[in-house]
């Protein structure tokens, strides 16, 4: 059975947990303690050494990094829709797993993270200021559009959904954002869906 490492409050986490609900693929959580910090000790650095959740292992596949395993979670067990083949749609998806690791991650994901765990060597002007543009650009960019790419969700929205739909943790406001907020709530609607704290 495959096993997912990693935190409830974790979005990266829960986007694997959301990806595996959205394939009906079974598997079984186990809970890494950031707070008391096993995620820095021996038996958890030989799962990654890099010491940081999700972790997904699969039979004698050991794989981290999120957006890693939803690439391999889509070629492995979707369709072709959730991570097409074709060069140029490929492509499309990829930008935004580039996004996510970019973009939010210095924007709403770091604003959630001074705010929530109080990591107060972020500095969170930058980081308002990158939420601001980031969401910005996703508005402008789904005003005509259901879904971040084609006329169905990829993996792509997978990635982008979590630190966007978490952005109130960062005290940041979405109301601006009116096509972001239909968006989310076309995720939410995806069958299977599964939510996790501060998504319901």
């Amino acid at each position: 059975m495959i096993k997912l490492y990693g935190h409830e409050l974790s979005g990266n986490s829960y986007k694997i947990k959301l990806m595996l609900a959205l394939l009906n693929l079974d598997y079984e959580w186990i809970k890494v303690d950031l707070m008391t910090g096993e995620h820095k000790q021996p038996e958890f650095l030989t799962l990654n050494p890099f010491g940081q959740v999700p972790v997904l292992v699969d039979g004698e596949i050991i794989l981290a990094d999120a957006q890693a395993i939803l690439v391999y979670l889509a070629r492995q067990y979707g369709k072709d829709h959730w991570l097409p083949i074709d060069a140029l749609d490929l492509a499309k998806v990829v930008r935004w797993l580039s996004t996510t690791a970019g973009e939010i991650r210095q924007g709403v994901e770091s604003a959630r993270l001074y705010h929530l765990f109080k990591a107060t060597s972020i500095n969170l002007d930058r980081a308002n200021q990158k939420a601001e543009y980031i969401l910005m650009q996703l508005n402008q960019h789904l005003k005509d559009r259901q879904w971040l790419e084609f006329e169905h969700p990829t993996i792509a929205d997978v990635a982008v959904f979590p630190y966007v739909a978490l952005a109130s943790d960062g005290k940041i406001d979405l109301t601006p954002y009116p096509h972001v907020l239909s968006w989310i709530e076309r995720v939410k609607n995806l069958p299977n869906f599964v939510g996790m704290i501060g998504i319901e």
